[in-house]
């Protein structure tokens, strides 16, 4: 696949708004990100999360959207866009099998809203109406049952257990699949 290019006008509903990362978001992802739950699930090395981690990740996320394989965004406030409520991305793109995979995470203060469950349905719709993607991934830690709920919430089909799936924080664990395919949005 080509370069993926952010949408525009921007995802949005009336709570949420998805967008491009700016340097001036380092801060709030860093702290945002930082969060113990934010670290258990979605931190996969065993080394210690800096500030310099978030730096350097905004280039590889650009690297990776200009290689057309991921398209990262701020989840932000619909009516306060310089409000980090968390991150989201559509990853693993793969423009010859039609697949892309989905992966989120929220501050603490944006949990227990349904923010999650509108930034999927963003990704999921734009992906599979402008990207004609024919499947879209979830994977989430076995013990992470908010993401398994988010999942459910909008339409994703559990398909099963990934065992010893990937290398995380020094050892491997297991992954719960998940599946959409177009048309089961809720």
């Amino acid at each position: 696949m080509s370069t993926l290019s952010f949408p525009r006008p921007p995802l949005a509903d009336e709570v949420v708004a998805l967008r491009p990362w700016r340097r001036a978001d380092i801060p709030q992802k860093f702290a945002g990100f930082s969060d113990p739950l934010c670290q258990r699930f979605s931190w996969p090395s065993a080394e210690r999360f800096t500030e310099a981690h978030v730096r350097r990740n905004l280039e590889d996320e650009e690297r990776e959207r200009l290689n057309g394989e991921a398209l990262n965004f701020a989840v932000v406030d619909v009516a306060a866009r310089e409000h980090v409520l968390g991150g989201a991305q559509l990853y693993d793109v793969d423009g010859a099998r039609s697949c892309a995979a989905v992966g989120y995470w929220l501050a603490p203060h944006a949990r227990g809203r349904g923010i999650a469950t509108r930034t999927v349905r963003l990704l999921a719709r734009w992906g599979f109406e402008r990207l004609a993607l024919a499947r879209l991934e979830l994977t989430c830690g076995p013990d992470n049952t908010a993401s398994q709920r988010v999942a459910e919430r909008c339409g994703f089909t559990r398909e099963g257990m990934l065992r010893s799936h990937l290398p995380f924080q020094g050892v491997r664990r297991d992954t719960v699949m998940y599946g959409l395919l177009p048309g089961e949005l809720d």
